[in-house]
């Protein structure tokens, strides 16, 4: 079932080992078949090195594993509610990233400060509010899901427009069309966060409205032209 969607979820998944991204089994990457609602997804706990697409894990939309020996990754709850609720997306990643992770313990997004951060999200990269003692305790990693989901929502976010958000204290996810836009997606986050924070030490302000809509439009939407067709 879903055997050449098992491989890419697989290859995206070794892709963050290769972007230098986890550390031991500190990530996942998932992805989705929207034609019949599966959802593919990396096994909780087993080394990279070690892994094949076999081990990739099925599931439903509503969290039943359909299909896989292992357990899934202990954050599909939180994969499963961005599908629902991002219905334009095809691919999610979660890491533990160095910088990425620095802003989400400082409560803080991550500014757009210049055009490499506008090639890649028109407007700041947002960290969610801090999950309440009782979304901690009850359903966490679907808890985490919903607060990605409402800050995009409170704050009329676009998901296509910025492929990422931290969550408060804990890490960033990202998504892209498939598996593996959603994990370049993670590596670009973290050099955009790493420039952010030496900017941010160094006193910058974040770049113009008309900057970041020019580099942004130029590589993404109807009228870009960026690259080749």
């Amino acid at each position: 079932m879903l055997e050449s969607l098992k491989q890419e979820v697989l290859e995206a998944n070794l892709s963050l080992v290769e972007y230098k991204l986890v550390l031991f089994t500190w990530g996942n990457v998932s992805a989705i078949d929207r034609e019949s609602g599966l959802v593919v997804i990396k096994p909780s706990g087993v080394e990279y090195s070690k892994m094949t697409a076999d081990d990739m894990v099925v599931m439903s939309l509503d969290g039943k594993k359909v299909e896989g020996e292992l357990n899934p990754s202990s954050d599909t709850p939180t994969h499963l509610e961005l599908y629902r609720s991002f219905p334009e997306i095809g691919g999610v990643a979660h890491t533990h990233s160095t910088f990425a992770v620095a802003f989400a313990q400082a409560a803080s997004d991550i500014a757009p400060y210049g055009t490499t951060h506008a090639d890649f999200a028109f407007g700041s990269v947002p960290c969610t509010r801090e999950l309440t003692g009782s979304e901690i305790k009850g359903d966490y990693e679907l808890n985490t899901g919903k607060v990605i989901v409402e800050t995009f929502e409170n704050r009329g976010l676009d998901p296509e427009k910025i492929p990422a958000a931290l969550v408060r204290s804990h890490g960033p996810f990202t998504w892209g069309k498939d598996a593996s836009s959603a994990a370049k997606n993670s590596a670009v986050l973290e050099e955009v966060a790493k420039m952010a924070y030496l900017s941010e030490n160094l006193g910058a302000s974040p770049a113009s409205k008309s900057l970041q809509s020019k580099h942004y439009y130029r590589k993404h939407g109807d009228t870009a032209y960026y690259g080749q067709k």
